[in-house]
């Protein structure tokens, strides 16, 4: 499956040409192998090598090249699903457990950012997230009122309080805290690095063709040999998912836009993060060297555009959405482009053991916060590793959210 099209922002912004070590598979051991070179791998390989075990990541592409290359990197606690849906489908105490897992795993991507030698632009930002019709005044302010009850960071805006801050006007907004903006590549990266450091094997452009039990431990093959692992993470994202149906039950497709840089962005208060309570719903943010970044129109299917030209009308529309907000801003667009995501039924992410298979797990951040459920995957995973159920695991756990299949056996 091609996972994007089109011309990418970020890897023209990442100063990381350095290939990872070559190293070909030697018949070593490793404590745990990560299959996925995405964020959701590499920052699962940091983590785990982190707790001091032998790790090996393993992509078929180059780390990060795919869907985290076409990522947005918008973090945030919220989700696509309000806290108040949320608590209508699993009940208030898992909701607010998951979002606290949520706002965690937020620390975490900063702190990890924080350890790495690769620049990743982190920065901390709030984010406003506005009603996008009159008659969705009433959801905007449950969800309010549930975060402040529980104890997240919030503020609520009526419209003259936008208005105030801001060239455009919405009936209301929550302003949420301890959200951050991030080039995803340049972070993907630079988790690898750090798990490299710690280290880990990073094995690039290695494609996997398939697992098996061997005398208790788990036989990884591929084109370039076997790796052989005690305990193996399928970090797949939204590509074929090993021992697994595709659990990714719906999968779309978005675009964004970048501008070039804009001399003057005083008009973007405190550079927040701006998303919407419509469905699609369009996302912005600005980065370090004051671009803009607006993505949406999200489209029931993943067969790419018939031509570039089809991409271009999209950001056509993404450029007269942005406009909208702010109807004096006058910018040149530098890139275009498409993506695959994906969702589960549920609105949740799948982490944990596979059902039937000792010592393989499952770490696919499905959704539009598919970064921040890497993080708390991550964390997820390491504590499972361990022996301890975490806190998480009856939320986001994939037993019965998918249809899964044994791995061979075999006496070699």
């Amino acid at each position: 499956m091609e996972l994007h099209e089109g011309s990418l922002f970020w890897p023209g912004t990442v100063k990381d040409d350095r290939p990872f070590g070559e190293k070909e598979p030697d018949g070593r051991v490793y404590g745990a192998a990560v299959i996925g070179g995405g964020m959701s791998g590499a920052i699962s390989a940091a983590v785990l090598s982190g707790e001091g075990l032998d790790v090996a990541l393993i992509d078929g592409r180059a780390i990060g090249a795919g869907s985290t290359s076409a990522n947005t990197g918008l973090l945030q606690y919220s989700n696509d699903i309000m806290l108040h849906e949320l608590a209508d489908q699993i009940g208030w105490e898992k909701a607010v457990r998951f979002y606290r897992g949520c706002a965690e795993a937020m620390d975490g991507l900063g702190q990890l950012a924080e350890k790495m030698d690769l620049d990743s632009s982190y920065i901390s930002r709030s984010s406003l997230y506005y009603a996008s019709r009159e008659d969705d005044r009433e959801k905007v302010r449950c969800e309010y009122e549930a975060l402040r009850k529980n104890g997240f960071r919030a503020d609520y805006w009526d419209e003259p309080e936008i208005g105030h801050r801001f060239p455009f006007q919405k009936p209301c907004a929550i302003v949420t805290h301890g959200d951050a903006e991030v080039n995803p590549l340049a972070y993907c990266r630079g988790a690898a690095r750090l798990a490299e450091r710690r280290g880990a094997d990073i094995f690039e452009e290695t494609k996997v063709a398939g697992l098996a039990r061997v005398e208790g431990l788990i036989q990884i093959r591929t084109g370039r040999g076997t790796i052989l692992a005690e305990r193996v993470v399928l970090a797949t994202g939204y590509s074929h998912t090993l021992l697994a149906d595709h659990s990714v039950k719906n999968l779309n497709r978005t675009f964004a836009i970048a501008t070039e840089p804009v001399n003057d962005l005083s008009f973007w208060h405190d550079h927040m993060m701006i998303w919407e309570t419509k469905r699609p719903y369009l996302y912005a943010r600005t980065t370090a060297d004051n671009r803009i970044i607006i993505g949406g129109l999200d489209q029931e299917t993943v067969s790419m555009p018939q031509s570039i030209e089809r991409i271009r009308e999209k950001g056509i529309r993404l450029e007269s959405a942005l406009a909208g907000l702010f109807p004096d801003l006058d910018v040149d667009v530098s890139h275009i482009w498409t993506a695959v995501f994906g969702e589960s039924d549920d609105n949740l992410p799948m982490i944990g053991r596979h059902p039937e298979e000792k010592d393989v797990y499952y770490l696919l951040g499905l959704g539009g916060n598919g970064t921040v459920y890497s993080m708390m995957g991550a964390g997820v995973i390491a504590d499972l590793m361990r022996g301890k159920e975490s806190l998480l695991s009856d939320i986001v756990d994939p037993a019965g959210r998918a249809r899964f299949w044994r791995m061979a056996d075999r006496e070699e």
